[in-house]
């Protein structure tokens, strides 16, 4: 039987030394691979190429495994080229590496396809030729932009047939979740990141006009969802391989008009059925507001929930335009989390317009006294592609970073008003060093062991997110356990490294920074285990864990510190004496 050789390839990118960043295990799960493995999966089992012909499909995460491009262009050979590599869920800061790992495929004469959040959002935002699209044009590199859903198999027949576009654009045309092939990916794969853990989107799209953000402008604004007969057939398909444990990707599942539906569906398989769902969600600060949802994610499995936290400086947040984002109810939402014994994961982005070095290092020092936060991840602003930020920079001819590479919020990408370039990126280094030191570490643990949060899961958390960005020079999202090098796999354009010199040294860092490691751990299985016997354990308590009180307006630097909290204080005592009055 003729067989179609389909290879689904999630590229990484390159470090600052130009080495790809691959892991024994990934600390994070695609849920972009997982969602076309999905699709393709039914196509090859509805034979959408004929009766007489199979599409064999490999799966590779760059991330957690090698891509052997001689033995790939090998396995091509041995079927006449008939096929397609496709470059699977591409960020901005893996076009450099996607265009690297094409160049080979086409100069062979092997179709080659790209979709992913880079391509989209430069169709969807820009003329359709910037930030280096035409090198895939040049290439002969089909670009794919928008949702594979029913759009796959009839891509998969033009190539099999010779007739591949070079531009295939769904942007306008967003396609229905609901009874969709679902988010999977075989055990062997998921078991190459932390935890075993998979992935799924429950819903796309997001309400919110955040500035800085691209998924609004490439999933677009209107919810979108999963059914929860869909959501359930992700479990049971997962399940059945031993695999119980699910990054929930929504940007906002908050505001996923299904997540009562698909929590309730998830209480059951829990609770009637004893699957030991371990989920992770991602939600707006308002959520607490929501009848029950905090509660219903208790028992839906929920045990991490990553918030969109982004600053404490009002001003800051209605510069890109995240109005929704309310620091007088921060302390309510992440209290209300801790009620619920699940930890909590802020992200927070430095460099918006009022930023310094100083304001920064304030800033942290008052979420560490004063927010109930388990975990802080930094980010630096940055205009991606696909987003309005890049694209009002773009219009204006402000000169951005042309090394795609960086766009990974990890480097400084464009100037900024307050703070030089070299400023701007020590600080972002220096951030993590602030929030993680020893001293705050132990708070954190105390504050888990007082509330109910699972002590044993945020020190592995704590040790990750405290050396990660010391050790390996990348955000600790892009980390993971016992780093992976290889000579050949060093970006083009820079000189290539001699074996006898790369290997010696490449071990000797290993060894260096795992005695390193070693020793972290040592220290924190003696914190954990110290604090976690304290006779005086659960009653711990600090500024931080103090229930909201009516006096917080004028005691916290939280909401007196920066005009625009002040500002945001006295909006709120207008709208409640005006309530007043009118009820009276």
């Amino acid at each position: 039987m003729k067989a179609f050789q389909l290879v689904l390839i999630k590229p990484s990118h390159y470090d600052d030394d130009g080495y790809v960043i691959r892991w024994w295990r990934a600390m994070t799960p695609s849920n972009s691979l997982a969602a076309v493995y999905g699709i393709a999966t039914d196509c090859a089992e509805r034979r959408v190429l004929g009766a007489d012909v199979a599409i064999e499909i490999q799966v590779i995460d760059e991330t957690n495994t090698r891509v052997d491009v001689p033995a790939l262009l090998a396995r091509f050979r041995r079927h006449g080229n008939f096929g397609c590599v496709a470059l699977v869920g591409v960020q901005s800061n893996q076009y450099p590496r996607a265009l690297d790992i094409a160049r080979p495929f086409r100069a062979a004469g092997i179709a080659v396809a790209i979709g992913g959040f880079h391509v989209s959002g430069c169709l969807s935002m820009l003329d359709g030729h910037a930030v280096d699209l035409d090198a895939c044009r040049d290439m002969g590199v089909t670009i794919f932009a928008g949702e594979a859903e029913g759009r796959l198999d009839s891509f998969i027949a033009e190539v099999a047939a010779g007739r591949a576009q070079p531009v295939y654009n769904y942007m306008k045309d967003l396609p229905g979740m609901e009874g969709t092939p679902v988010p999977f990916l075989p055990k062997k794969h998921v078991e190459r990141t932390l935890g075993a853990s998979s992935s799924f989107d429950a819903g796309r799209g997001c309400p919110y006009q955040c500035s800085f953000c691209t998924i609004i402008n490439v999933q677009g604004r209107k919810s979108r969802y999963r059914s929860a007969d869909d959501v359930e057939r992700i479990v049971r398909l997962n399940w059945a391989q031993g695999i119980r444990k699910f990054f929930i990707t929504d940007d906002n599942f908050a505001r996923n008009r299904e997540w009562e539906s698909t929590f309730d569906r998830l209480i059951e398989l829990r609770e009637k059925e004893g699957i030991p769902l371990g989920l992770m969600i991602q939600v707006d600060t308002l959520c607490h507001k929501i009848p029950n949802f905090m509660e219903k994610a208790k028992r839906a499995g929920v045990n991490k929930v990553f918030i969109g936290l982004e600053n404490i400086n009002p001003d800051n947040l209605a510069a890109a335009k995240k109005r929704q984002n309310k620091i007088t109810e921060y302390r309510k939402m992440l209290l209300a989390w801790k009620e619920q014994g699940i930890l909590t994961i802020a992200g927070y982005i430095l460099g918006f317009p009022a930023d310094t070095p100083e304001t920064i290092r304030r800033d942290i020092e008052i979420i560490k006294e004063e927010l109930p936060i388990d975990l802080l991840e930094f980010f630096c602003l940055t205009p991606l592609p696909g987003s309005e930020d890049h694209q009002s920079l773009w219009r204006s001819g402000v000169p951005m970073d042309a090394d795609l590479n960086k766009y990974d919020v990890e480097h400084a990408c464009t100037a900024h008003p307050r703070m030089s370039l070299a400023e701007w990126q020590a600080i972002y280094h220096e951030a993590w060093l602030l929030y993680y030191t020893p001293a705050h570490m132990k708070t954190l643990l105390r504050r888990a062991v007082a509330t109910g949060v699972p002590v044993g899961n945020l020190a592995k958390y704590l040790l990750t997110f405290s050396t990660t960005d010391r050790l390996e020079k990348v955000h600790p999202l892009q980390g993971g356990i016992f780093r992976l090098k290889h000579p050949s796999e060093r970006r083009p354009g820079l000189s290539p490294e001699n074996p006898w010199l790369f290997w010696p040294r490449f071990g000797w860092e290993t060894f260096s920074k795992h005695m390193v490691l070693a020793g972290a751990i040592l220290r924190m299985l003696a914190w954990q285990t110290a604090i976690r016997y304290s006779p005086d354990a659960r009653s711990y308590m600090d500024q931080a864990l103090t229930p909201v009180g009516d006096d917080e307006d004028e005691t916290l630097d939280l909401l007196t510190k920066t005009s625009g909290a002040r500002e945001a204080v006295s909006h709120i005592r207008k709208v409640a004496e005006l309530t007043h009055a009118r009820a009276v």
